[in-house]
């Protein structure tokens, strides 16, 4: 196994690879968990050469306490990565190496994708999240790069990034692991309180619910269903539950709502956590 963790030395590595060879990349910020174990493997399963990045990047952070207290843990990452195939290939980098001396988020155009559900609370987030994809595809240049289902509205800015500039790669989108209780894994998951995780599972359980009602109640009426449902535990907040279209994020409305690619977007901070997660309303044949 191959760990490299400064840019200089991956370019000398990258270079004696044989262009036959297909490369692919799974970009993470770490703590790894289940999630990423899923797209490690499935990574393999397409490639010659897998490459698993591990870098916590700051321009997609709105908070810079959020940014501080994200969970780090390289020794560990790295014993993960070891145990799924000891052929893996690791890329830590640091700041310096990625940004320089100014570390800056660079804007983009996404079609205003970028501007609904994560976007109006996080703004900026996720140019950040373009500038730093950006450079690790002209960094890697791969054929295929692997994304959660979890993070949705985050695949389809990827997406536009490489529809915008990188043709030839693919983008696999995985599917969300989840816990016995339905939770969506996340790395953010281990900062939540013993409180809050005895709770947690009604995140998922109104999405289930959302999808079991789907045709019985307006998107207003599911929203005022699950906030009171969520509220009533404690330090339990509803941000946001909205029905918004797969394919281009606009909301579902009373007209449209039985479209086969209407999903359910929710983002519930639990004592002080923000979780993420999403579910398709339909099942997909």
């Amino acid at each position: 196994m191959t760990v490299i963790k400064k840019l200089n030395d991956l370019d000398i590595t990258l270079s004696k690879l044989s262009r036959k060879k297909i490369l692919s990349l799974v970009p993470t910020m770490g703590s790894l968990h289940k999630g990423h174990i899923s797209l490690i493997k499935s990574a393999l399963k397409y490639s010659d050469e897998v490459w698993v990045s591990i870098f916590v990047n700051p321009t997609q952070f709105n908070d810079i306490n959020d940014y501080k207290k994200y969970p780090v843990n390289s020794k560990e990452d790295i014993n993960i990565i070891k145990s799924i195939d000891q052929n893996l290939n690791i890329f830590i980098p640091s700041i310096d190496d990625i940004y320089g001396k100014k570390i800056i988020r660079d804007k983009y155009n996404f079609d205003g994708i970028d501007k609904v559900l994560e976007g109006i609370k996080r703004p900026g987030h996720f140019d950040g999240v373009a500038t730093i994809v950006k450079k690790l595809f002209e960094i890697f240049n791969p054929n295929f790069v692997f994304f959660g289902e979890k993070d949705f509205q985050q695949t389809m800015v990827v997406q536009k990034l490489i529809d915008n500039y990188f043709k030839d790669i693919k983008m696999i989108v995985c599917p969300t692991i989840r816990a016995k209780n339905g939770l969506a894994l996340s790395s953010r998951n281990s900062l939540l309180s013993k409180k809050a995780k005895k709770n947690i599972s009604i995140i998922y359980d109104s999405l289930l619910f959302a999808k079991q009602n789907f045709y019985k109640f307006s998107g207003k009426e599911l929203k005022k269903i699950i906030k009171s449902n969520i509220e009533k535990n404690q330090g339990f907040l509803l941000e946001y539950f909205e029905l918004r279209c797969s394919k281009t994020l606009k909301i579902c409305n009373n007209e449209n709502n039985h479209n086969s690619s209407c999903r359910a977007f929710i983002c519930v901070v639990a004592d002080g956590v923000r979780l993420i997660d999403n579910l398709l309303m339909h099942n997909e044949n």
